[in-house]
């Protein structure tokens, strides 16, 4: 039996490498610049992806659900936000390698999952980041094909048995926003999947 998971870390540091990428050519202004996530400026943006990355380390390391909540929108940033994105990559990278880290079942905020489904999520969630940061700041918005190919492929898996998942029709929207309006039968598998992860490509927002 294939495991849709094989390779996992590879993809996660592909996914984040695209978005450090985009956040170095963020100039000092575009910083409050207002992102595709309605809530959040860019530098809120990146302080998510950061956090975000440091939340699965603590999870991994026996942190719970609460304390991820709790510290989803504390500051991780400082002065220096491309150093401390970078940062929480590698110190991501090197949770999930640990031994028996993608086995291991974490207390995630929407119910239990194994770590190699903790990282499908947290790969996903910085793809389509990826896209919201270079909307925000007017950069070339085209995420790797394979990656988006492969989340595509694996949603089912990757959301499998929780409770909000944007490849149900009903579901709430805490965590993901909602799908707005059809896209045409032709439309490209990036904007697919952005569709389904409540964004509008065509307008940006």
């Amino acid at each position: 039996m294939v495991n849709v998971f094989e390779g996992l870390i590879d993809r996660f540091l592909g996914s984040s490498a695209e978005f450090e990428q985009k956040l170095r050519a963020v100039r000092p202004e575009q910083w409050s610049w207002p992102t595709p996530c309605t809530e959040w400026n860019v530098r809120q943006l990146v302080n998510h992806m950061t956090r975000g990355n440091l939340n699965y380390v603590s999870l991994l390391h026996g942190g719970s659900a609460a304390d991820f909540l709790r510290l989803r929108d504390a500051d991780a940033l400082g002065t220096d936000p491309v150093g401390a994105y970078a940062l929480s990559v590698r110190e991501c990278a090197q949770a999930f390698r640990e031994t028996g880290a993608l086995q291991r079942v974490l207390d995630y905020p929407l119910g239990p999952v194994s770590g190699q489904q903790a990282l499908a999520l947290r790969v996903t969630d910085s793809a389509v980041h990826t896209w919201d940061l270079a909307r925000a700041v007017n950069l070339d918005d085209t995420l790797d094909g394979s990656l988006v190919a492969w989340i595509e492929e694996h949603l089912d898996e990757i959301y499998a048995g929780l409770p909000e998942t944007p490849t149900a029709v009903e579901t709430t929207h805490r965590f993901f926003a909602a799908p707005d309006g059809v896209l045409a039968n032709n439309s490209s598998p990036q904007m697919q999947l952005l569709h389904r992860m409540g964004r509008t490509p065509a307008r940006g927002h």
